[in-house]
């Protein structure tokens, strides 16, 4: 086997449930994109700064430490280049408003499916 130049997509998740970070990073596996996940806005604000941009951030809104919507532009002026999924059970038009707003690239509304996961993540990818 040849290698390949092309490096493999790389995600952040930021979800305080642990189990929704389970899940995608399952369903991120198909298409091999490596995951890892942290469950606080303090937790990816110190991943963030050791790290390379992620080509897509998943972020939720409602966290234990603030509000995920709040820090979508600090993620965007550090990484310009990740794509940001604001990914959310509180899925009301104001939101969704204020996350476009703040730079978010799209936004879910929990409970979500594998399919719109992976519809969205071969749209950044492609």
């Amino acid at each position: 086997m040849g290698e390949t130049t092309r490096h493999k997509p790389t995600a952040l998740i930021i979800d305080d449930e642990v189990d929704i970070c389970y899940l995608l990073k399952g369903i991120l596996r198909h298409r091999e994109v490596d995951a890892e996940y942290v469950t606080s806005l303090t937790e990816a604000r110190d991943r963030l700064q050791k790290r390379d941009s992620p080509s897509v951030i998943f972020l939720d809104n409602h966290l234990s430490d603030g509000m995920g919507i709040e820090y979508i532009q600090q993620i965007k002026k550090q990484h310009p280049s990740s794509r940001v999924i604001m990914v959310t059970a509180h899925d009301t038009a104001a939101d969704r408003e204020k996350a476009y707003h703040n730079g978010a690239d799209f936004f879910i509304g929990k409970p979500f499916t594998r399919e719109i996961i992976l519809q969205i993540v071969d749209k950044i990818l492609s």
